[in-house]
C-alpha cells in the first residue's frame, strides 16, 4: 500500500492505519528528517527479523536503531542520563542525528548490540513522531538495502521497488540524500562515529 501523508500535518486517519498495520507486525517504508527508512514496532521480533532479511544481515550484528518521540521518551530506553549528557541530547534533538547509548532492560533483547548499546533518534519529522506517539512506543530505523540512494528519495519508485517486501509505504514528499550524524555517546566523551546531514560541534 502506498499511503500519502501531509507532511506537516498528517492525517489522523492515516497514522491510524499505519499503528494498526506495526501493530499487526506490518513493515514499513516512512519518512525522517534525512532519508527514508525502513521500520516495524520495535517489540514485534518476527518483523524485525523480515527487515533483517530483506537487508540480509544478521539481527545480532545488524547495528539497528530506533525512534522516539522524545526526549522523555527517550530517556526510558537508555540507562541513567547524566545531567551534561540530557542537557546535550536537548540541544540536538529533534534533528538528524543517531545517539549510541547504554541500553535499559526495556530494549528488546533482539535490537541490543554486544556491547549492551543501542542507537536512538528523534528525527525532526512530524509524521515519523506521530507513528512513534500514537503508538505508544518506538518503531524501528534502518536504511533500505542498496547502494542507490536516489531510489530512495522519491516514495513511489519506492513503492514499485518493494511493494512485494514491505506492506506499507509511507508517502510524506521526497526525501533527503544524506544520513543521519552518529555519536557515540558510551565513552568519557561524545565520538563521532559518522558524519551525517547534521552539524556536530563537540562540546
Amino acid at each position: 500500500m502506498l499511503l500519502h501523508l501531509h507532511p506537516d500535518n498528517p492525517q489522523p486517519r492515516n497514522i491510524h492505519t499505519i499503528v494498526n498495520g506495526l501493530s499487526k507486525g506490518e513493515v514499513i517504508i516512512y519518512p525522517t528528517d534525512t532519508i527514508y527508512g525502513l521500520g516495524c514496532d520495535i517489540y514485534q521480533q518476527k518483523a524485525i527479523e523480515r527487515i533483517c532479511r530483506i537487508k540480509q544481515v544478521n539481527p545480532q550484528k545488524a547495528q539497528l536503531s530506533f525512534i522516539c518521540h522524545d526526549l522523555s521518551d527517550l530517556s526510558q530506553y537508555t540507562k541513567s542520563i547524566s545531567t551534561p549528557l540530557y542537557r546535550m541530547l536537548k540541544s540536538y534533538l529533534p534533528g538528524p542525528y543517531t545517539f549510541i547509548l547504554p541500553a535499559s532492560k526495556e530494549v528488546p533483547k533482539i535490537l541490543k548490540s554486544k556491547k549492551d548499546t543501542i542507537g536512538i533518534r528523534v528525527p525532526d519529522n512530524n509524521i515519523a513522531r506521530a507513528i512513534v506517539k500514537e503508538l505508544g512506543h518506538p518503531i524501528l530505523s534502518t536504511t533500505l538495502p542498496g547502494e542507490m540512494v536516489e531510489e530512495y528519495t522519491d516514495p513511489e519508485l519506492m513503492y514499485a521497488n518493494f511493494e512485494k517486501l514491505v506492506d506499507i509505504v509511507v508517502d510524506g514528499g521526497i526525501g533527503g540524500m544524506v544520513p543521519s550524524t552518529v555519536i557515540d555517546c558510551t565513552g568519557e566523551e561524545p565520538v563521532i562515529i559518522r558524519q551525517g546531514a547534521g552539524e556536530w560541534v563537540a562540546e
